[in-house]
């Protein structure tokens, strides 16, 4: 009895085994998919679903992945990992995409040391840089590193030594204009005015009003819905002054929006992680990969940064996951040393780690321009390579400039 009794229950642990490794392995995504950034989570998606198409399944286990939506707050993702983990049973969490949400979850990685965060592609300096995760892999550049050349390339090529600004008022936005704000006052530029907006804003008469006119452009760092919104009413004013984007006021969600506003846009230069007439094969080769995977009418002519970015974090993940044969159980050391260890030959150039597993990568200065098909694209001036997150600094230089505030960068130059 005692016999039969052993039998049958090794039999069952070695079925129970087997069970277990022929799992699908799930995989949890943060989109946000409500608010003013919406239409960025759409294809922040559709970037997720292009690199599960090219991977496939992992050593027999079919993939799946579980969405879970956020409004870019700090409250709204923390809610959401916690439903794909305590609910969804996942263990690996591919995003979130807007600045203060990442900081939200990088705090979140260190309270679920069991579970493991690939950024999708939120850009706050803060994610990586302050008391980063151990369990928390960013393979974007942060928002700072997306400013990298721009503010020398309007200084130097341009002419135009003194600006303005206005952005959103939040840790991105902070981090993407510290990036371009270094860079133009080191080379000896004057910043005369900083306004600072509401995520969600869609009244911008006063702040219109109040540009200054002694100026020789103005740094616009608002996105998805804001950007579109001050377009339009900035067309309206008759405001005619030359414009620096933030990365996201000129990638494909803003420049395939409906309207002419986004006209306005035309000769904009700015800085970030890909051009849209980059001819290097990795690009061009996922292009055609992300058309051909959505009817025209339900995707943009070319990828947003979005896409790419998901897209990048989810194959960094299944990279990985092929590495440990989709075993992501117990502490996942295997899995977390393999993602560490990662390098991306990425459609927007090669990528690799920090020591606080934060990307290494190419950042691209563009031009807005009419493609020959009508739409707008972002024409690539220049590249800046190998860009880390003291953007070429010491590190004790860097650190000395502080955080990306509303106040911060001061205006000077470092040495």
């Amino acid at each position: 009895m005692k016999k039969w009794l052993w039998t049958t229950v090794a039999a069952a642990a070695m079925l129970s085994a087997g069970s277990a490794l022929a799992e699908d392995i799930k995989i949890g995504v943060l989109a946000t998919l409500e608010g003013t950034y919406t239409v960025l989570g759409e294809d922040s998606l559709r970037g997720v679903e292009v690199a599960l198409k090219e991977v496939g399944d992992i050593d027999g286990k079919k993939v799946t992945h579980i969405v879970a939506s956020t409004d870019t707050t700090p409250d709204s993702a923390v809610r959401a990992a916690r439903k794909l983990v305590e609910q969804d049973g996942v263990t690996v969490i591919v995003g979130p995409l807007s600045g203060s949400e990442g900081i939200a979850l990088r705090d979140f990685a260190k309270q679920n040391p069991n579970i493991t965060i690939i950024n999708g592609l939120s850009g706050a300096q803060e994610a990586t840089y302050v008391d980063p995760a151990a369990n928390f892999f960013r393979f974007n550049m942060d928002g700072a590193q997306w400013g990298a050349g721009l503010g020398e390339y309007v200084y130097n090529d341009k002419g135009w030594k003194k600006v303005a600004s206005v952005a959103e008022d939040y840790s991105f936005g902070y981090t993407n204009f510290l990036g371009f704000a270094l860079g133009f006052c080191q080379a000896g530029g004057e910043i005369t005015e900083r306004q600072w907006v509401p995520l969600g804003t869609k009244d911008f008469a006063s702040i219109i009003a109040s540009l200054p006119d002694d100026v020789d452009a103005i740094y616009v760092g608002l996105g998805g819905g804001d950007a579109v919104n001050f377009l339009n009413q900035y067309q309206q004013a008759g405001g005619e002054a030359h414009l620096i984007g933030g990365t996201i006021m000129v990638d494909g969600t803003v420049l395939n929006a409906k309207g002419d506003a986004k006209n306005a846009l035309i000769g904009t230069p700015s800085g970030g992680p890909q051009a849209d007439t980059s001819d290097d094969p990795a690009w061009t080769k996922f292009v055609k990969a992300y058309q051909d995977a959505f009817p025209a009418d339900k995707r943009f002519p070319s990828p947003s940064l979005f896409a790419t970015g998901y897209y990048n974090s989810t194959m960094a993940t299944l990279k990985a996951l092929q590495q440990v044969k989709g075993d992501v159980s117990g502490d996942q050391k295997a899995f977390r040393d393999a993602l560490a260890k990662m390098e991306l030959d990425a459609p927007n150039g090669h990528i690799k780690l920090d020591q606080n597993r934060q990307a290494i990568g190419t950042n691209f200065i563009s031009e807005v321009a009419e493609g020959p098909d009508g739409n707008l694209i972002n024409k690539l001036v220049k590249t800046v390579p190998n860009v880390n997150q003291t953007l070429g600094l010491p590190a004790d230089v860097f650190a000395s400039i502080g955080l990306p505030s509303r106040d911060t960068p001061v205006c000077k130059k470092y040495q």
